[in-house]
């Protein structure tokens, strides 16, 4: 059998926060009080002005990595979530594609069931993080266009702004929970708001061809 008559494997590659795990620094907003690191890349398109900003307020209100560190100790991954990557596992390979830190999102992947990510790194010195260290610029539209060239069928869903060029360059993109302003710059990824209605549409679209 020829590899243009076998079934086309797939893959699911999803965001992480906002989509499995609630978002990291609005939860260290919670816990300083400092309303700017409310921030997020569903406000901020520019990912380098982001974490610009976020460096800045790090350093001058001398927050430290161990503090970041106990915040997310305390989380938790969203309610329904590890249930909906377990069932999503279960029917095809998935791989997490995150512009967050491995430093952030080690005890989160423990909690999730260690499922594959592809994310950047925080660089750290003295407890403070004074850097960051793209793992490759645009890595989330690299990595999609890297399996659909293995020729995987690639499904692909997140939540923001930096998950656009994910999504257009899938074979299937969808919205999960995004806020209005992002939905409605980018129509033309179906938006969901639950788990049960983004599964449907993820699987759905692992065989559709059209």
């Amino acid at each position: 059998m020829t590899a243009a008559s076998t079934p086309q494997q797939t893959i699911v590659a999803l965001d992480l926060e906002g989509v499995l795990v609630p978002e990291i620094w609005i939860a260290v907003a919670e816990r300083t009080g400092i309303e700017a690191l409310r921030r997020t890349t569903r406000d901020e398109p520019d990912y380098d002005t982001l974490m610009k900003g976020r460096l800045a307020i790090l350093d001058d209100q001398k927050l430290t990595m161990s503090l970041i560190r106990d915040v997310i100790g305390g989380l938790a991954p969203l309610d329904g979530a590890r249930e909906f990557l377990d069932a999503l596992r279960a029917r095809t390979q998935v791989i997490i594609l995150s512009d967050t830190f491995e430093q952030f999102a080690a005890p989160l992947m423990v909690q999730l069931g260690m499922p594959a990510i592809l994310c950047h790194q925080l660089i750290v010195r003295n407890d403070r993080i004074v850097d960051y260290a793209l793992r490759m610029p645009e890595q989330k539209r690299h990595a999609i266009e890297a399996f659909r060239t293995l020729r995987y069928r690639v499904v692909a869903a997140g939540d923001s702004y930096n998950d656009s060029a994910m999504l257009s360059a899938a074979d299937a993109g969808f919205w999960f929970h995004p806020p209005a302003n992002v939905a409605a710059q980018f129509p033309q990824f179906p938006a969901t708001d639950n788990y049960a209605d983004l599964f449907a549409a993820i699987t759905g679209a692992l065989t559709d061809e059209a």
